[in-house]
Order: C-alpha cells, then structure tokens, then sequence
C-alpha cells in the first residue's frame, strides 16, 4: 500500500511517502511548500499521484493555520485522486518517534499540547507531568531551561526527535475513511474566535 503521509500543525512541516514498511522518501520543510514536497517525493519514488492508496494527515494540536492547511491539502489531494484518507495525531506521530519521550508541542500562550495518560491535553509548561522520560518536540525545545530546572533532559535542539516525522503517521494511520470526516485536533478556541468574545 503506497500512503502519502504529511503533517503541518508545527512550525515544521513533514511529509513522506511509504509503501508497506519502507520509506521510499521524506522531507521536512514548511506547510507552504507542502504540495512542492509531495511532488518531490513522487518524482523520487518514480511514482504517479494516481499510483497513492492512502493519505495519512496530522491533525494537530499545533498551529490552527498549519493544521487547516494540512486538512485542506489532504481534502483537495483526496478529491482530485479518489483517495481515502486516515487522520493521526501529531502528538502521537511525535511520540511513535521517540518511545518513552513525553511529546511537548508549543501551543503558544504560555502554554504546551502533550499526552497525559495517552489523552491529548494543553497545559502551562509547569504542568507538565514529567517523569524522568525525555521532553521531545518543538515546546520541549522552547521550554528547555523552565523544564531542565524541573529535572528533564531535553535532546539537543536538532535531534530529530523533536520532529513529528510523517513516516509515523503512515505507521499509526487507522482504518481509512473518506478526508472529508477528518476533523483537527485543536484541543482549544482558535485565536481569531476567542478575540471575538
């Protein structure tokens, strides 16, 4: 099953493509060259767009404009091509990346998405329940003296443990389902509706 993997809920985007269990190619960039890599990586594979089976999407939590552009691009890729699609967690994705490691996600705010019991939850960096294991993922990163006072190892800054590489996303995608149903992983209100109130 060839899957064309993305996620664009952080600060950086990553996108794969995997057929079966080997990853015929990855690549980190930014949500706005996010159709720029997928035609890469299927040129490097020497593959076609009609030859995809599944897309497997992040779906946050991160950025509200990354998350929406990763759904939108999975919905119009999914339109054009016929496509199933699977959603996954970025924080899952993070953590399938580094087993043991707690995946912190800048929310922004002053505040971190993580995984508390396996349930996605937003908290204050203080909060963070941490438990000798690795803090990975660009909140980690941000946070690193406030969670190294706390007792924490923070990886080096480029350890690609800190990256919720797409190659895990085709790895935890789900039974597929129409794109259409994919719905994000905000976790909070967006910025723009809670300025309204």
């Amino acid at each position: 099953m060839l899957i064309l993997a993305f996620d664009t809920a952080t600060a950086v985007a990553t996108s794969a493509l995997v057929d079966g269990d080997e990853v015929l190619g990855e690549r980190v960039s930014r949500a706005q060259t996010l159709l720029e890599d997928v035609d890469a990586l299927l040129r490097q594979a020497g593959a076609h767009p009609s030859d995809l089976d599944l897309l497997a999407v992040g779906l946050g939590p991160g950025s509200f404009t990354g998350v929406r552009i990763g759904l939108a691009t999975a919905r119009g890729l999914a339109l054009s091509l016929d496509l199933p699609g699977a959603g996954v967690s970025t924080l899952a994705a993070l953590a399938a990346g580094a087993p043991g490691a707690l995946p912190v996600v800048d929310a922004k705010r002053r505040e971190v998405f993580t995984l508390v019991d396996g349930e996605p939850r937003v908290l204050t960096p203080q909060e963070l329940p941490l438990d000798g294991a690795p803090c990975i993922g660009d909140g980690a990163k941000r946070y690193r003296s406030l969670l190294e006072e706390r007792g924490a190892v923070v990886p080096a800054d480029d350890d690609e443990r800190h990256l919720p590489r797409a190659r895990f996303h085709a790895a935890l995608a789900g039974e597929p389902g129409s794109v259409d149903e994919l719905e994000p992983l905000y976790l909070r209100v967006p910025d723009a509706e809670r300025n309204l109130r």
